[in-house]
């Protein structure tokens, strides 16, 4: 680290030296711009050219150095939660039938990407969606209404019997893995782009936030989906009422930690999430009076509810964690 001293020259205008390397190293010349972005903790960033609203990025997948088609996807994947947004998949001969339907489930899948050209030997894929478009803490909104009304609809089809409604609630995970790749997404391209952050009114501190939130709230749609995988099992068996009428209890009181959670976070109610945390303790005493039960019934009705259990125990802890990062968050920015 260097430190230069402020000096002033013509009585009114204040100047800092730059350093002579760094000057060298990116070919800036005299008379070239500088620009000054000030952060929100007082510090400046200094770039050498104006950073565009959505820089553009490009990477290039060749097919004959991917063993398996789905290591194809993994990599589309990759390179879109990066933040690329031109995507081309090249091969020297035919582009195999394979590889052109994970390059289609690709874009079903990702919010964003199409196709702007394609050959037999090459596919080129590009973003369309402008960031600015889509804020972090919207998107995190929409993913708290999906998973909340999965985690609903897993218990009501417990209550009512209803396999088909357990079905469509699995169907629905998909929607949250598109949004929980676009918020990752969005918060690696703030952070290779400062100009963006300010334009979207956000600093990285809450961008980072919504980042981990929205991977907290994906895992929870998981564990909704687990829930609802053992529901058709206890739903053909004599499962013990007194059982589900507890799991609907621990499950209601898991999404009320969870909506209390989300709340705190968009009031910046500190106060709020010190209460959810507190209230995870008695959703794990419930888990553990339902375990208790357990034994009691046939192995295969066990099993199911122990996982059913497991997973609305994950839940409250999810959502603790959410709570969790929503102080860490709140206390940064009290004392920036």
């Amino acid at each position: 680290m260097e430190i230069r001293r402020v000096q002033m020259t013509g009585g009114s205008s204040y100047i800092v030296t730059l350093p002579k390397h760094w000057i060298q190293s990116l070919g800036i010349q005299k008379n070239d711009p500088l620009h000054i972005h000030v952060q929100s903790d007082g510090s400046l960033l200094l770039t050498p050219r104006v950073i565009q609203d959505h820089e553009q990025r490009n990477i290039e997948f060749d097919t004959r150095t991917i063993q398996k088609p789905t290591y194809l996807l993994q990599r589309l994947i990759g390179a879109y939660i990066a933040g690329y947004t031109t995507l081309k998949i090249t091969s020297p001969s035919r582009i195999t039938v394979q590889d052109r339907n994970i390059i289609r489930s690709f874009t079903q899948l990702a919010i964003g990407p199409e196709v702007v050209e394609e050959t037999d030997t090459s596919v080129t894929l590009k973003d369309l969606l402008n960031p600015i478009e889509m804020p972090l803490d919207r998107t995190i909104k929409r993913m708290h209404i999906i998973v909340k009304g999965m985690l609903e609809d897993a218990m009501r089809a417990l209550e009512t019997r209803d396999p088909l409604l357990a079905d469509d609630v699995q169907s629905r995970d998909n929607d949250v893995d598109r949004l929980h790749w676009l918020v990752a997404r969005q918060y690696n391209i703030l952070l290779h782009n400062v100009n963006l952050a300010e334009k979207m009114n956000m600093t990285i501190g809450m961008a980072s936030t919504c980042f981990f939130i929205g991977r907290i709230i994906e895992r929870i749609g998981d564990h909704a989906v687990k829930i609802t995988q053992n529901v058709p099992r206890l739903i053909d068996t004599n499962t013990d009422q007194k059982i589900i009428n507890q799991l609907l209890n621990a499950n209601t009181l898991a999404l009320d930690i969870f909506n209390k959670s989300i709340s705190a976070f968009f009031k910046k109610d500190i106060g709020a999430s010190h209460e959810t945390i507190d209230t995870v303790k008695n959703l794990e005493t419930l888990c553990e009076e339902i375990n208790a039960l357990v034994p009691k019934q046939k192995g295969s009705i066990a099993l199911s509810v122990g996982y059913v259990v497991e997973s609305t125990r994950r839940i409250g802890e999810y959502a603790e964690d959410i709570s969790e990062n929503v102080i860490n968050y709140l206390v940064a920015e009290h004392h920036e």
